[in-house]
């Protein structure tokens, strides 16, 4: 992944962005053609702190193939993401852009056993029923035993050995406060989710740009 120094988070920014959003698309390649599928997954430590990306796949999907222990795999994992005008910056001869987060972890891969499957598919649904709390969890248990048993015959379980950790943060970080803002004010205005999410993240990252703005808000409290 191309990254400009100003955009580059730290390794354990990276990897906890992709915990958080526990969702990328996988990609191999098969010696003629790039292969990708999209899923779910979540992130363990081996006992010496290694990062491993595990996830399940269809058993006809043709990237298992490939998950050899050996050959590496990109996982990509995209965050939102956001267009920003032109011309919303105050400076003159801006160009537009595009704003967003992502990472890439890319390690061999190779197949879990039946009994670390089991381990995999429980702590994965786990993982995203904990986001709708207050709601009872989701668990296996839920389902008859034959029809759990018929399901898991269906899929594979993989983990992947991250070897590296490459992000990109992109927010504009390079631009002054008064392009920060406006940009930021830009993209709230926005109706969609994607830009709505960049411009908080923005404030988030450079609370100081945005210092002026408050500070006339409180001036206007009686």
């Amino acid at each position: 992944m191309y990254t400009p120094p100003m955009f580059k988070p730290d390794r354990a920014a990276s990897l906890a962005f992709a915990e958080a959003r526990g969702f990328g698309t996988a990609c191999a390649w098969d010696g003629s053609k790039p292969i990708a599928s999209p899923m779910p997954f979540y992130l363990s430590f081996a006992a010496d702190g290694t990062p491993q990306a595990l996830f399940h796949l269809a058993r006809h999907n043709p990237l298992l193939k490939l998950a050899d222990g050996v050959s590496s795999w990109l996982l990509a994992v995209n965050g939102p993401d956001a267009y920003v005008s032109a011309d919303w910056y105050v400076s003159p001869d801006q160009v537009p852009t595009w704003l967003y987060r992502a990472v890439h972890l890319t390690g061999p891969v190779r197949m879990l056993s039946d009994d670390e499957l089991a381990v995999q598919v429980d702590t994965l649904s786990a993982k995203f029923e904990n986001w709708l709390l207050p709601k009872p969890p989701w668990t296996s248990a839920k389902m008859t035993a034959p029809r759990l048993e018929a399901l898991k015959k269906a899929i594979v379980g993989l983990v992947m050995t991250v070897d590296e950790v490459e992000g990109s943060f992109k927010l504009n970080q390079h631009k002054s406060e008064a392009d920060y803002a406006a940009v930021a004010g830009g993209l709230a205005s926005q109706p969609d989710t994607g830009s709505q999410q960049i411009a908080g993240l923005m404030r988030e990252a450079r609370p100081q740009a945005f210092a002026t703005e408050t500070n006339q808000l409180e001036g206007t409290v009686p």
